[in-house]
């Protein structure tokens, strides 16, 4: 009997953020980032491409009354979710705006972040360059990016999980971004702080299919021809029934101005 790899429908973009958010790698490396940052009461903190606001609340919980959070993101959808989750939050705000062009004053805050941003964005450096615009003397910028080179999936078909790995790489505008950005926030006159290579581990396949789209991917990758559809079928079901690990490099990095 042949089989067919099963192509899934791209998730909502909001239902997806919050739920990668909420995994258990998710909470871990959110955690560590905003202890990176060392936010305090009293500071005014960007979030470049903050999404449906999935960090806005934790933001100002660090911040407290006495502190501000702006929300930047240029796609309308988010920028609205993100207002309505905090219209009862005065010290937030969100405001519509590009990474390139951030809406905000120059010296205007104390912490700025991006998660998972700049591996979209058209010009990574140049935007970098927009945060050390912003930012006050001596505040800090924190970056989470992920090397997509570094993704590999466990299974004996190695040349299949490589196929993958290299077509998913191929997708990302910035792939290699996360290992980048130290030394572009140098070129930008950054200090660089603190740089950690943060292992994201998956153990089963249905998390990881739910961030990594392991069968979405795979069915875009059999319409690209890279893969043969019944190679990529077989690919799946084993990965679906069997011992599962999969897992990739996100870099935590600390830079001041």
């Amino acid at each position: 009997m042949t089989q067919h790899v099963e192509a899934t429908a791209a998730p909502d973009q909001i239902a997806y953020l919050d739920a990668a958010a909420g995994t258990a790698v998710g909470l871990d490396y959110k955690q560590r980032f905003r202890a990176a940052l060392d936010l305090s009461p009293g500071h005014a903190v960007v979030d470049i491409g903050c999404g449906p606001g999935t960090d806005l609340g934790r933001l100002a919980d660090a911040v407290g009354e006495t502190g501000t959070v702006i929300g930047v993101d240029r796609e309308p959808r988010m920028v609205a979710e993100a207002r309505r989750r905090f219209a009862d939050r005065p010290t937030v705000e969100v405001r519509a705006g590009d990474v390139h062009h951030l809406p905000l004053a120059a010296t205007s805050v104390d912490r700025a972040r991006t998660d998972r941003v700049l591996q979209h964005v058209d010009d990574p450096a140049a935007a970098i360059t927009q945060v050390r615009r912003v930012l006050r003397p001596g505040g800090v910028f924190g970056m989470a990016e992920p090397d997509w080179d570094s993704l590999v999936v466990a299974e004996e078909d190695v040349e299949a999980s490589r196929r993958f790995s290299r077509f998913v790489a191929g997708r990302v505008r910035n792939p290699t971004v996360g290992r980048e950005v130290a030394r572009l926030s140098t070129v930008a006159g950054f200090e660089i702080r603190s740089v950690e290579a943060f292992p994201v581990v998956f153990r089963d396949f249905q998390t990881a299919d739910q961030v990594l789209g392991l069968r979405r991917n795979s069915a875009r990758a059999v319409e690209a021809g890279v893969v043969a559809e019944a190679d990529a079928a077989g690919w799946i079901q084993r990965l679906r029934t069997g011992p599962f690990l999969a897992g990739f490099t996100l870099y935590l990095v600390t830079a001041q101005a």
